[in-house]
């Protein structure tokens, strides 16, 4: 099942709109969510003491949230393929 180009498009709009967010956030309080530590709680690089894995995960955020955005334009405008249901 193929959803619509319009709903498809808003759905990555939504999605990259939320992953800037999360990257727009963690820069200006210095730490980013980069996933579970298993036994230790929730990995979040900080600026001050890790500025390296911060940056990484900076620029990680930032180009993924990008990429969806782009791909939810050219879903709407017609020249990308909308998104496959299962």
């Amino acid at each position: 099942m193929t959803l619509p180009p319009f709903l498809s498009g808003m759905i990555l709009l939504a999605i990259g709109g939320g992953v800037l967010g999360v990257a727009w956030h963690g820069y200006r309080v210095g730490m980013l969510p980069a996933g579970p530590n298993f036994f230790r709680g929730r990995y979040m690089p900080d600026r001050a003491r890790s500025p390296v894995a911060f940056h990484f995960f900076l620029v990680l955020y930032y180009s993924a949230g990008m990429a969806l955005c782009v791909w939810g334009l050219m879903a709407l405008a017609g020249m990308a393929p909308p998104l496959q249901l299962q």
